[in-house]
């Protein structure tokens, strides 16, 4: 049948070539529908309790979209007239934008400056810089150290403020998005019916182009915020702070890194080539064949609608180079076929290689798929798209390389190959011949070298934090920092507390009963050392203590405070403290992720038991919000790669089976494998590098790659082993198909290390992991699998053959 296969492809090459034609011509029109996408959902896994839960609780307290603009002067006082004065004129800008709705300052928020000022006739507009026109002496007095505006306008060494912008929302899609997640809340007791699961999509097919739309306003008004902060250059520097402006880095990042690395991937791969094979053909037939494979897939993806994200903006590299070394393996065996056969034309060279190389390539692309299809058992989200987006480029892979490249190669005119490096097939005679004396020895020196690496499993840990993803000199670090220090911490954990009904007799949003208890939980939420700004109604009994020369008010008296503020000020600044539809109240808490070593599940922890040792009962209290939806990818990290690896192992056990029919070779072949997978995982722990939805890929995609060549190295093996013992066995192992190895090796490994340049720290540690990793399984597959097969299934023999 493979020489069926073989003669087939080369006698139609002309109708392949035509079809190919055809397929990337309709597929290529799909590049222009192919997105990036980066928002928060895309990171998050979306069909849990706990994002149901942020999402509901979001629509309860619907705290607004905002970037926050902070302003730091650099040769005056913070309270002095030039920052009141570029602090105005920012505003009033910002406020000429579209989508905006409010702009909240120091020059805008009511200064109360004693009780006196709370009566029913006050207007509240006229307590506000913009009104009274305060001195600056006035304002620091009047903001320093105030309960509701530090952290949020304001930083606590009076150092810096902040600008919020507040963007009006699109009512269409706020209203697509409420009947979405009425839809989801069912999910937190029982399944979706079809119809719900009919409905749910096509709400969410309505709302994407409004989401789509949102997103490229988003990012023009990002620029215009930059450009407006841009003019006070000089005087003092500003930092834009929100989830839209993180976003946006990473779409900036995303798109980057594809057309960077690849662009640089590709001119590396042709370097590499033109090195090692010293022919202008090798380079562009090879290129031309990666171009049309990652053309086609991109198309695919646009048609299919398969948007790529922060885990899957690698994936023009990975589809370069697994296409690639499908085609080094073809050259490889072709021009060995060249050598010892110079008499043959090209058609015949081009059949021979098939014939040679036909089944082992197609097995290869196969468990590099299985390799990529385990990710789709990892139960997170963003990892199973990438899952099957690199599914569908293997598909594409296999088709380019054992059709298109095969039928192109065969227009080519037969000439002599250069011979390959003398110092190369010097160090692969060695390596032979050391596996063919010394099977024993090599075995237990790899095993004990990688069983000492593997032990760093142990020291595996998930405690990572989102500031620091991106490289310090970046605009991103540098914002995130800033606001993560200055303001109270960058990421948000709601505390939902359920207090029963509200008194609809008395109005009575603060009573006594509700300012003893929530006061009791904010110190027991301050007392951590993450814990930046926390912030709920309580707050308003610190402010009113200091408007009433530090004495309690009365429980009417907050209530006023709390409404006349709350209808002015609050729900721009962090969305609504109370519902009285729902008896709940909300405490904001900003966790600070740049504070040093800390942990988030043992934050949780201790933050649950605390806020139960202050009498709040487990049923009432709820935690959700971002830093609660984080730290439960980071809680599922673990658990995933184990089951990725154990579907990996297993899965390719069976297929080796399928392959060598043999179990004993099956698992010679599992066994350097696994060596490097545990290995690259150990390589991790001991480097301290912790686990994330990026490297948690790296040991089954590392697998899905490096098995590749050991199905070439041990088809080769069995191919020389029939004809003749273990040394012939080895002679065939190490010829061509040993080169092919080391040249595919060389190029994976110089490909990824790229990634070190990137600006996205968990691509760097992807691409010199994986780099590594790459080598890794070079360095089993050319000694300890030769090794195992000299020992357990060839004839050795005293001398080596060849």
């Amino acid at each position: 049948m493979i020489n069926k296969l073989a003669a087939g492809i080369v006698r139609l090459r002309w109708a392949i070539i035509v079809l190919f034609v055809l397929l990337v011509g309709g597929l290529a029109a799909g590049i222009g529908q192919f997105k990036i996408d980066a928002s928060a959902d895309t990171l998050l896994v979306k069909d849990n309790k706990l994002y149901i839960e942020s999402q509901l609780a979001a629509q309860v307290f619907s705290p607004d979209e905002f970037i926050l603009l902070a302003y730091q002067p650099e040769s005056h006082p913070l309270y002095s007239r030039q920052t009141f004065d570029d602090i105005a004129q920012m505003s009033a800008q910002i406020k000429k934008m579209e989508r905006v709705e409010a702009v909240t300052s120091i020059l805008t928020v009511p200064l109360i400056q004693d009780k006196s000022s709370l009566t029913g006739d006050t207007d509240v507009s006229q307590l506000s810089w913009q009104a009274q026109k305060y001195s600056p002496q006035q304002m620091q007095q009047l903001i320093s150290g105030h309960p509701i505006f530090t952290d949020l306008l304001v930083n606590r060494e009076d150092t810096a403020t902040a600008i919020q912008v507040v963007f009006r929302q699109n009512p269409e899609l706020q209203s697509l998005e409420q009947q979405m997640t009425e839809i989801e809340a069912n999910l937190l007791t029982r399944d979706l019916t079809e119809q719900e699961q009919s409905q749910l999509a096509a709400l969410k097919a309505q709302a994407d182009p409004i989401k789509q739309a949102l997103t490229r306003q988003r990012q023009q008004e990002i620029d215009q915020l930059n450009q407006i902060a841009s003019q006070v250059n000089g005087r003092a520097s500003t930092y834009l702070g929100g989830s839209y402006v993180v976003g946006q880095h990473l779409v900036d990042i995303i798109r980057s890194d594809l057309t960077l690395f690849g662009s640089a991937i590709a001119a590396v791969i042709a370097l590499l080539l033109l090195i090692l094979y010293r022919s202008v053909r090798w380079v562009i037939f090879p290129l031309g064949a990666c171009a049309v494979s990652v053309s086609m897939t991109m198309g695919l993806f646009g048609w299919l609608d398969m948007r790529t994200t922060v885990i899957s903006a690698n994936f023009i590299a990975l589809q370069l180079i697994l296409t690639l070394a499908v085609m080094i393996h073809l050259i490889g065996a072709y021009r060995d076929i060249s050598h010892q056969q110079p008499a043959l034309n090209q058609y015949e060279r081009v059949t021979a290689m098939l014939k040679q190389k036909l089944s082992p390539c197609f097995y290869a692309t196969l468990t590099t798929s299985v390799g990529f299809a385990s990710l789709i058992f990892s139960g997170l989200q963003p990892v199973v798209d990438f899952g099957y987006m690199m599914l569908s480029a293997m598909i594409i892979t296999m088709l380019v390389g054992l059709l298109l490249f095969p039928a192109l190669l065969a227009l080519l005119r037969a000439k002599h190959e250069s011979h390959d490096y003398s110092w190369i097939t010097g160090l692969l005679n060695k390596l032979k011949t050391l596996s063919l004396r010394a099977p024993g020895t090599i075995t237990v020196l790899i095993l004990l070298i990688f069983g000492g690496t593997a032990f760093g499993i142990s020291r595996l840990n998930v405690e990572n934090s989102f500031i620091d993803y991106f490289a310090k000199d970046t605009q991103v670090y540098q914002e995130l920092a800033f606001i993560d220090k200055q303001f109270g911490g960058s990421t948000p954990l709601d505390i939902i507390l359920d207090m029963g009904e509200v008194d609809d007799e008395q109005q009575l949003v603060l009573t006594a009963d509700t300012v003893n208890q929530l006061q009791l939980v904010q110190a027991a939420v301050n007392a951590f050392k993450a814990t930046g700004s926390v912030t709920s109604i309580a707050n308003f009994t610190e402010l009113a203590k200091q408007l009433n020369d530090n004495k309690p008010l009365t429980e009417y008296e907050l209530t006023a405070i709390y409404r006349l503020l709350d209808e002015k000020v609050v729900d721009q600044l962090i969305g609504a403290y109370f519902s009285p539809q729902t008896g709940q109240l909300r405490i904001s808490v900003r966790v600070q992720d740049t504070t040093d070593n800390l942990n988030r599940a043992a934050f949780l922890q201790d933050l649950k038991q605390d806020i139960s040792t202050v009498g709040v009962a487990a049923d009432d209290v709820q935690l959700t919000s971002l830093f609660v939806l984080y730290q439960d990818i980071l809680s599922r990290l673990f658990d995933s790669q184990v089951t990725t690896l154990g579907i990996v192992y297993l899965v390719l056990a069976i297929v080796l089976l399928v392959i060598f029919r043999s179990l004993k070779v099956a698992l010679i072949a599992l066994i350097p494998n696994v060596m490097t997978t545990l290995g690259i995982l150990g390589v991790i722990g001991w480097l301290g590098i912790p686990l994330d939805i990026m490297t948690i890929t790296i040991a089954a995609i590392a697998m899905g790659i490096a098995v590749d060549d050991t199905i070439h190295f041990v088809h080769a093996w069995l191919s020389g082993h029939k004809r003749g013992d273990a040394g012939q066995a080895c002679k065939e192992a190490f010829g061509h198909t040993g080169m092919a190895i080391l040249f595919t090796t060389t190029i994976i490994a110089t490909g990824f290390s790229l990634f070190g340049f990137s600006d996205f720290i968990p691509s760097v540690n992807f691409g010199l992991l994986t780099a590594t990793a790459m080598i890794m399984a070079l360095v089993t597959d050319l000694t300890l699998l030769p090794a195992l097969l000299n020992k357990f299934v060839g004839r050795t023999q005293t001398q080596p053959a060849g």
